[in-house]
């Protein structure tokens, strides 16, 4: 079942006469004539979960803001794809961008949003062509809806979605303190606002259209419906394949990315963008690609993005590779992420030259201790989860680099 890909393989798909010739904007005008409550209650029992990573539900979130009192509400769609190993939202930007519009105006509709935004990764910049054309081609669908495209700047931390509202409003993107009341909604421009994930909002108009028991009918019971999975890294075939939640780990992986790369040993698996957890083999041929299952692994299905790496590659360096890229993208405002990313580059750094010692593994631990739980957002504790998932399951390779 294809719920955002059905038209990726048509020619010309992006332009808005081939779009509607395959379905885009049908039975618009009696879909904006339901109940809104009636949406809102679709998209909730479909069990629509959240697909930029955190896999929350978004009829609780849509729930929430319409239950708050305000003048104005706003709808933001994120697409900040910046995490190393996730390229799943550019392929709706490019191949279907009028699938995101109508989910925009659905879900703008339901939501009673005056206007939405969308921020796109900065360095996308053929993506944010496709999209401001569609937007334009648009115009006479979106009956007066306001959609405004917003370029981010190349900092990793706006994809976290209250930097992104602080970016939006034009202020540094550094996180947001966050709110005891979990039924307290975001704020944009001080009005109550809801945040998705573009593959999030590009599902509404399926979902809408046939019917939550449509959605329910693939996946699992806790992770309905599909999701975009990317594979990169030592495969033979890299691709995006949109996919139900719980299938096979290793049938995606030897299914459409053509197994491991030069048939070398599968050694690790990334399973959802780098900041989830490291997965070792003998994990990876159980696991399924939802998000309670791997949560067994303490991992994370993410975004979906599934690294893939050999038995030729070396585990100490690949997370070296990681700090580097934390370091440079901590925003810097909390102090233990700050100094901590950084610290632990230094001694991964060491090990890799073959200079550190059984201590360094140790300092890690304490590294990865005073990175968890005490920053204003899940940047550090992801680090942790990063460091702590390489140390332990691959222990023996950075204790052989060791001098002692």
């Amino acid at each position: 079942m294809k719920v955002v890909s059905a038209r990726f393989d048509i020619p010309n798909a992006n332009k808005i006469e081939v779009a509607k010739a395959h379905g885009a904007y049908a039975n618009l005008d009696e879909i904006l004539k339901m109940p809104r409550i009636d949406i809102v209650d679709a998209i909730d029992k479909s069990g629509l979960r959240g697909k930029g990573g955190g896999g929350g539900h978004c009829g609780t979130k849509w729930k929430n803001m319409i239950a708050w009192p305000s003048e104005k509400r706003y709808l933001v769609v994120n697409g900040d794809e910046s995490e190393p190993g996730t390229c799943k939202d550019k392929y709706i930007f490019n191949l279907d961008p009028h699938l995101l519009i109508e989910g925009i105006i659905i879900s703008a509709y339901a939501l009673g949003a005056c206007r939405a935004y969308i921020y796109i990764r900065g360095e996308y910049e053929k993506e944010f062509q496709s999209i401001q054309r569609a937007i334009n081609e648009s115009k006479d669908e979106r009956r007066g809806l306001e959609i405004i495209v917003c370029k981010g700047a190349g900092a990793y931390i706006c994809g976290e979605k209250s930097a992104l509202l602080e970016s939006i409003e034009g202020k540094r993107g550094h996180p947001r303190l966050k709110p005891h009341n979990r039924a307290e909604p975001d704020f944009l421009f001080g009005s109550a606002c809801v945040v998705n994930n573009v593959e999030t909002i590009s599902s509404v108009p399926f979902i809408v259209k046939n019917g939550w028991e449509k959605y329910r009918s693939v996946g699992t019971p806790k992770s309905p419906g599909t999701l975009l999975f990317a594979v990169t890294g030592c495969v033979n075939t890299p691709c995006v394949k949109e996919m139900p939640f719980g299938t096979k780990m290793i049938d995606f992986i030897n299914e459409f990315g053509g197994g491991v790369w030069k048939n070398r040993e599968l050694k690790a698996v990334i399973p959802g963008g780098s900041s989830a957890a490291v997965l070792t083999k003998d994990e990876v041929m159980k696991a399924t690609l939802d998000y309670e299952n791997l949560w067994e692994y303490k991992s994370a299905l993410g975004t979906g993005g599934m690294m893939v790496f050999d038995d030729t590659i070396s585990m100490p360096k690949v997370l070296l590779n990681l700090l580097e890229f934390y370091t440079e993208e901590s925003c810097g405002q909390c102090t233990p992420c700050r100094e901590g990313c950084g610290w632990g580059m230094r001694v991964v750094e060491r090990i890799c030259k073959g200079e550190g010692s059984k201590k360094d593994l140790q300092i890690l631990k304490d590294i990865c201790f005073m990175l968890d739980g005490k920053t204003i957002c899940v940047f550090a504790p992801a680090v942790k989860d990063v460091i702590i998932g390489f140390i332990t399951k691959f222990e023996d390779e950075f204790l052989a680099l060791c001098k002692d």
